[in-house]
């Protein structure tokens, strides 16, 4: 097998001065959480059904007895499952995109910053046990639901931007095809939201826990600077 050729890319998205982010995101999680109105608590009760069983399975009875009010409240806020799932999937749209809000300052800081963490981390730190949105996010994406396929499209198109301004400045080479790399790097960031359970069963540890996300990035930083296979014998490489 040819060597691969090693890449500086570490991740499908690189963002330093991560904690300025987190704590964006965090602020507005507490606010969220600081909403105790009867609207606010049956949308967070049909979210983490939602992510459990899929929106299909969850009848409106389920949530309010979940959200512990009638039914009636829920179409009263809501209008009907439709409108509440619409107002979950809004929610959680704007919980994940959160996470990639970058003014100018911030696209410069990411191209020659210090201090970067993956999309996966992000998700680590952003998103702590027992959230269900890391839950929600692979069953949109899963079962090819607009909603994750439009959250899909708007990360995509930023990590084309990052690479493509990140190899302008030589900061990492800019392959044959640069849709697959950015679509390749994003994938493999987000099968850890994606495939957690799995990766976890396999390797002993939740890979969205901080001993995980160390464990994995390690690995994962090593394979794309330096390859991880080498050139068969008589082959050049390439």
């Amino acid at each position: 097998m040819a060597q691969v050729i090693p890449m500086k890319e570490t991740s499908a998205i690189r963002l330093p001065h991560a904690v300025q982010v987190f704590n964006i995101l965090n602020m507005r999680s507490v606010a969220d959480e600081g909403d105790l109105t009867a609207k606010a608590n049956v949308r967070n009760a049909a979210l983490r059904l939602f992510a459990e069983r899929g929106h299909d399975a969850v009848t409106v009875r389920e949530i309010a007895a979940a959200a512990g009010v009638s039914p009636a409240l829920v179409v009263h806020h809501f209008g009907s499952k439709d409108g509440l799932r619409a107002a979950v999937d809004s929610y959680a749209a704007q919980a994940f995109d959160s996470l990639f809000e970058m003014d100018g300052q911030d696209l410069a800081e990411a191209l020659t910053g210090g201090n970067v963490v993956s999309l996966a981390e992000l998700f680590a730190r952003a998103f702590p046990h027992g959230s269900p949105l890391p839950a929600y996010l692979r069953r949109l994406l899963l079962v090819n639901d607009p909603a994750g396929a439009a959250l899909f499209g708007r990360w995509y198109a930023l990590t084309r931007r990052l690479l493509d301004a990140m190899a302008e400045i030589g900061a990492v080479t800019p392959g044959e095809d640069p849709a697959v790399r950015a679509a390749f790097l994003l994938v493999n960031d987000l099968a850890l939201v994606l495939l957690r359970n799995q990766i976890a069963a396999a390797i002993g540890v939740d890979p969205l826990t901080p001993e995980g996300i160390t464990r994995w990035a390690k690995e994962v930083s090593a394979v794309y600077t330096r390859g991880a296979f080498v050139a068969a014998p008589g082959e050049e490489s390439s």
